[in-house]
């Protein structure tokens, strides 16, 4: 019986984890670039003995991996608003270090730099800032990341790639930090930037809303079935104590 107890509670352990990822999901929902947070958890054998020499499961407390479908791309037709096509990211220098994020909502500050939302500088593939000309007009931006402005070539927006299931943590809005080091993307037929456009946040909210119900739903029922447990260890240690 106690068994039991102990394999309800790894899984409210997994359903809370769970629910805290629902639940940021949907916060985000609106934001530019956001991938979800998804989680996968793994079943372990304990090599506790019983009477009825059977297996006990338990639930690990899970991994989290990020979503790879692509949000929805909006045409915005601000020369400064760029979504990527492909698996792939921009990157911008922060105070925590480099970021990976796929919010393209870029501008060019006051002394020239391409700069995020929060100003921190836009990177190119070698991973330094991008300077432009603040009297040559609005930039032209190819597929492959390359800026002109009047003609010339003014540097490149850099697209990188890195291992999620290597570890990750999430910084400000879209942004995430990989374990593993960001690598330029060479390849321009794997991805490349699209000027004038900006993609959504790919969490669908109706799933997102299912799935809460069904955890919470899940959570109530293990909580039931661990209660009912309880009583009925209480009954059987009241039974062999000899008391009523």
């Amino acid at each position: 019986m106690q068994s039991g107890i102990y394999v309800g509670i790894s899984s409210q352990i997994a359903l809370e984890r769970r629910l805290t990822t629902i639940a940021d999901n949907i916060a985000n929902m609106n934001t530019v670039g956001f991938r979800g947070t998804e989680v996968k958890f793994n079943q372990v054998m304990a090599e506790t003995k019983n009477d009825l020499r059977a297996n006990i499961a338990f639930v690990t407390q899970g991994n989290d991996y990020l979503s790879t479908v692509n949000g929805e791309v909006e045409r915005t037709g601000n020369p400064f608003d760029f979504a990527v096509k492909g698996d792939a990211w921009f990157a911008i220098n922060t105070p925590s270090g480099q970021v990976l994020t796929r919010d393209g909502r870029f501008s060019m500050s006051t002394t020239g730099e391409l700069i995020s939302t929060k100003g921190y500088p836009v990177l190119d593939p070698g991973g330094a800032p991008i300077q432009l000309n603040l009297s040559a007009g609005e930039p032209t931006v190819g597929s492959d990341g390359r800026i002109t402005q009047n003609g010339r070539t003014m540097g490149q927006i850099g697209l990188f790639t890195a291992d999620a299931k290597k570890g990750f943590v999430r910084y400000e809005n879209s942004g995430v930090i990989f374990s593993q080091a960001p690598q330029p993307v060479v390849d321009a037929d794997r991805a490349g930037v699209v000027q004038g456009f900006l993609e959504s946040s790919n969490i669908n909210g109706v799933s997102q809303m299912t799935q809460l119900i069904q955890v919470n739903r899940a959570f109530e029922g293990i909580s039931s079935m661990m209660k009912s447990t309880e009583e009925n260890l209480s009954q059987a240690l009241r039974t062999l104590g000899g008391g009523q």
